[in-house]
């Protein structure tokens, strides 16, 4: 027991969680997280340390564009920008743009300039729109994208406006022309298969937004060391993500959008895993210490800025000594990007874009918004020849997700520790976990034995949490060690009748691996139960699936059993059976081998990968059940039970990549417990 009692210990960073019992397995199959949707209070975590928050900001990063399919960042394919029919007003001049994001797509807006202030070069500000009912064209008391523009560009800034997917003339082609803005707007991504891939509006919006700012840096005119972004509500939340993930920013003005409580209530403001660890307070924090400025409003969500949101992202660029470069205001309106809020965004815009005293404040001047019909860059709907329709731009971009799969495919050492490179960040954000950081504690409690075998009872907890996860440790007695002797961790997706006894002692596979000299962790329920409709009210934005809340706990044992001896066993081995056999597939780069049961999964149609037991956001994108065991190459591997459409080709290229001479063993058909009792003592 001493042996035991020094493992109270943590795998990584122990943080003590009194009082906890031992849950038994109904009491856990009963628990159930929280599920948060986008209407969930959020809290700002306690940071310490610049450095601190700086590899925090890092995973900020890595997750949106894991999040909106951009990981890893698409090739950017020529923009062929078209810019016609220039318009010259007093002090500026207004232009039709468009340009293709991406082969097939085109994204329209129009290009404010200034007039008889020279060649410039100008600071550049990228407007996108939030969602009035005629986008970039609105133009009331509540919000103008026009009035801004114009008097950015009167002030010396060239701006560039640009439509949310569906509005006004960015649509794809033989979209209807019938319907609200709104309505078409929301019409992408919507199947559920999309998810598998990451394809989400959230995700087209954020690409054309890096597009938009790719175009307004080409141009001759405008400075690429003087770029900003604003825009208010659906445009704020474009505003504060391209802060984050984009570093040529100097300047950002998110407005009324940056809440602790309502995160973004449309499709093109929620993606899968984004918000499961983060907050758009935490997201706005990314972009630290580039000047922002947040403007809020007591009419809407935005309504504790002062108190709330405001500090804690102050917070953060404080630890950058950069506190004057974090403004937060608040005015008396509704949700809206009215004329005061603009003149707050044109002070702060003047002052770290065009050198100005901080104490001048720019008014805006008088302005006549152009009618629409002049705006519009395809006024009688007619997009260019090859422009492409949903179904075909849903194609174009799985291929494009491919191609990429198929480049980084090992093919030697350095290919391999290339794929391991771009894909672990992949897996760890697809999946939701913290490996290899896992921060865990466990608690041991002996409650059996016999003559020939012990017990341990083990909770495992993670730092802050409470819902644990609970095991039962049987070996040998006496503990004799041997040269195969492994930790065996055991999960079954059916249950563990048929591996705990009555009286709590080992049956079938289980009693097997015990008398081969093996100490067995049989997983007796999870942390979680059953979770619920995970297609609805953006649950995967906020909430892990099941098979995620599974691999998470599963990698959270590993950790655990790193910390156990219980007789010089030599190293751990994670065994999934049944419907446990592809999570542990997907959990296999926190083991030191792996033995999984395929479980006979159609692993070739998306729509089987759609099932509560199976289904995990972003999976095609890091390979499907393939990309984690690449990821472990070349530690051990058994897969068997794979039926016919269970590709594994990826697996074995990884594995002669690695150079070692070990190959996995992967079998069709499903092996019997004496096969895998032998493979697992003899590996």
């Amino acid at each position: 027991m001493k042996r035991i009692s020094r493992i109270l210990l943590l795998v990584s960073v122990l943080t003590g969680l009194a009082g906890l019992g031992i849950l038994s397995p109904a009491a856990s199959a009963q628990a159930q997280s929280i599920v948060r949707d986008l209407n969930t209070p959020r809290t700002f975590p306690e940071i310490k340390t610049r450095a601190e928050w700086e590899e925090r900001a890092a995973e900020i990063r890595e997750q949106i564009l894991v999040s909106c399919g951009l990981w890893p960042l698409p090739d950017k394919s020529p923009l062929n920008p078209y810019i016609f029919d220039r318009i010259e007003r007093d002090g500026y001049s207004v232009e039709k743009v468009y340009i293709q994001t991406h082969p097939g797509f085109y994204l329209a807006g129009n290009l404010y300039r200034p007039l008889g202030r020279g060649r410039g070069p100008f600071p550049g500000v990228l407007n996108p729109h939030g969602h009035w009912s005629n986008g970039r064209m609105a133009d009331s008391q509540e919000g103008s994208v026009a009035a801004r523009c114009i008097n950015f560009a009167r002030q010396g800034m060239v701006a560039f406006t640009y439509d949310m997917v569906g509005y006004n003339d960015t649509q794809f082609a033989g979209s209807p022309t019938n319907r609200p803005f709104y309505e078409t707007h929301r019409q992408f991504g919507t199947n559920r298969t999309d998810q598998l891939w990451n394809i989400s509006l959230m995700g087209l919006q954020t690409w054309n937004t890096i597009r938009a700012l790719d175009f307004l840096a080409s141009l001759p005119d405008v400075d690429q060391k003087r770029l900003a972004c604003t825009g208010a509500s659906g445009g704020g939340t474009q505003t504060f993500l391209l802060g984050a993930i984009d570093d040529r920013l100097a300047a950002l003005a998110p407005a009324v959008m940056v809440s602790h409580t309502m995160q973004g209530g449309c499709s093109c403001e929620n993606a899968p895993g984004l918000r499961v660890k983060y907050s758009n307070m935490e997201i706005a924090a990314a972009a630290a210490p580039v000047p922002q400025i947040l403007v809020a409003a007591t009419g809407d969500w935005t309504r504790a800025t002062m108190e709330v949101e405001g500090p804690a992202i102050q917070s953060i660029y404080r630890l950058f000594d950069a506190g004057d470069r974090l403004r937060f205001v608040k005015f008396d309106f509704g949700h809206n990007y009215n004329q005061t809020s603009r003149e707050a965004v044109y002070g702060w815009f003047g002052q770290w874009l065009l050198g100005l005293p901080p104490a001048d404040s720019l008014k805006e001047a008088p302005y006549t918004k152009e009618p629409d019909a002049a705006l519009r860059v395809f006024p009688d709907g007619k997009l260019p020849y090859d422009a492409l329709t949903k179904e075909q731009f849903l194609e174009s971009w799985k291929q494009l997700q491919r191609g990429q799969w198929q480049r980084l495919l090992p093919r030697s050492q350095g290919g391999l520790e290339r794929f391991k490179r771009t894909y672990l960040p992949a897996w760890r954000h697809t999946l939701q976990v913290e490996w290899p950081r896992s921060q865990v504690q466990v608690r041991v409690k002996e409650f059996g034995q016999d003559a020939d075998w012990m017990a341990t009872e083990l909770t495992v907890t993670r730092a802050g949490e409470t819902q644990a996860v609970s095991a039962v440790v049987f070996r040998r007695k006496p503990v004799l060690s041997t040269s195969g002797s492994r930790l065996v961790i055991v999960a079954d997706g059916d249950g563990t009748d048929g591996l705990v006894g009555y009286n709590r002692e080992p049956v079938g596979f289980a009693a097997k691996l015990v008398r081969r000299g093996h100490a067995v962790v049989v997983v007796r329920s999870f942390s979680t139960g059953e979770t619920a409709d995970q297609f609805s009210n953006f649950y995967t934005t906020y909430n892990r699936t099941k098979v995620q809340a599974r691999v998470r706990d599963l990698l959270a044992i590993c950790a655990a059993a790193k910390g156990l001896d219980f007789g010089g066993q030599r190293g751990t081995v994670l065994c999934g059976r049944g419907a446990a056999g592809p999570w542990t597939l997907l959990a296999a780069p926190g083991a030191d081998a792996v033995v999984a049961d395929g479980n006979a999964v159609d692993a070739m149609m998306d729509e089987r990968l759609l099932g509560p037991d199976v289904f995990v956001p972003g999976l095609r994108v890091i390979g499907s059940f393939e990309g984690p065991a690449m990821l472990a190459a070349p530690q051990p591997l058994l897969l068997h039970n794979t039926g016919n459409s269970f590709p594994t080709e990826g697996i074995q290229s990884a594995y002669r990549a690695a150079g070692t001479g070990r190959k996995p063993r992967i079998e069709s058909g499903r092996l019997s417990d004496d096969a895998l009792v032998d493979w697992i003592t003899r590996f």
